[in-house]
């Protein structure tokens, strides 16, 4: 006799049977329009160079980029964030590099930007670290400290050269105060007003950079604690949000994402406004670093961390696998 309403009343594995029921009923999908590739542009040599702590990550060429660029777009990925890493003796305290017109970042935006129109969106790193001595996202003062309001005039002229080098969108990634108020104002003054800002609003201190590092060829001395977030803080990424927002953020991002999912996640369901989320040097370290040690399965371990931040309420996620990714979506 068939007996009704036994104990499990209720089998959510019905639902898991089999491949195309899973896919089926999934709630959160990935598409290459949600990835974003950051790329590392290297004055002055002549064949990619392989970053050691990111397996499969260079600092490429300009031509190697143009290629990277197009690949891109074949694949379906929907932006490119752009790195520049200068020469060496180029560096100073001022990070002047990085606002020359003829800097390694502007030609890389004006070599993307010239191969692939407007079929990506360009983005550009808005920062000092990689032009200046002693590595800081600023310039110092007389005892050695980022001087908040002096560099918010260098990034001020940093928006202006990588808006007329043709740049689609500036992400001020130094966590100065005020930053994004200042660079819309100079954008906005220089005929710019079309260019966007992704606000790095919520950029934590954190030890998952450190591959990052040899990828810009970072001079830093000492560590940016009195800049970038702590990270043991939850409602200062909140009221960072309510200023960058405030300032003309068009859109905002939180790196790194995988320690950061909680953040991301109260960000996402705060705004109106895309979000962003940086898969980082680290993280992808990690799981290169465990594949190779034959610990994990990489693909799908790269699968499940993307889909992780994507559930979290990313609308838009930087990777280092984004071309990679978007190709097996």
């Amino acid at each position: 006799m068939t007996k009704y309403g036994s104990f499990p009343g209720a089998r959510p594995r019905r639902l898991r049977t089999m491949p195309a029921m899973r896919r089926m009923v999934a709630e959160y999908r990935l598409h290459p329009a949600d990835l974003i590739l950051p790329a590392f542009v290297r004055e002055g040599v002549s064949a990619p160079v392989p970053i050691g702590a990111m397996p499969g990550v260079v600092q490429h060429t300009r031509d190697t980029l143009r290629k990277a660029a197009v690949e891109a777009v074949e694949a379906g990925v929907a932006g490119i964030m752009l790195f520049g890493v200068p020469l060496d003796e180029k560096k100073d305290a001022a990070g002047t590099a990085g606002t020359d017109p003829d800097g390694i970042l502007q030609q890389a935006i004006r070599d993307v930007r010239a191969e692939v129109g407007d079929d990506l969106v360009i983005m550009s790193d808005l920062c000092l670290d990689e032009y200046t001595d002693h590595g800081h996202c600023g310039v110092l003062d007389s005892e050695g400290r980022v001087d908040n309001d002096a560099t918010l005039e260098r990034y001020a002229e940093m928006a202006q050269v990588q808006a007329d080098a043709g740049v689609h969108v500036v992400g001020p990634s130094g966590m100065m105060d005020g930053q994004v108020g200042v660079i819309r104002d100079a954008l906005d003054q220089t005929g710019h007003e079309d260019v966007s800002i992704l606000a790095y609003t919520a950029k934590y201190s954190s030890a998952f950079y450190g591959p990052f590092r040899e990828a810009v060829g970072s001079s830093l001395k000492g560590d940016r604690k009195t800049y970038q977030q702590d990270p043991a803080n939850l409602r200062e990424s909140l009221r960072e949000l309510a200023l960058d927002l405030e300032e003309g953020a068009d859109m905002v991002m939180v790196k790194p994402a995988l320690p950061y999912l909680d953040v991301l996640a109260k960000i996402a369901d705060a705004v109106d406004v895309p979000v962003a989320a940086y898969q980082i040097s680290g993280e992808y370290a990690m799981i290169e670093a465990a594949a190779e040690k034959g610990w994990i399965d990489r693909d799908k371990a790269i699968m499940e961390a993307l889909t992780g931040i994507k559930r979290a309420g990313a609308n838009m996620i930087l990777t280092y696998w984004a071309t990679e990714v978007a190709r097996a979506l």
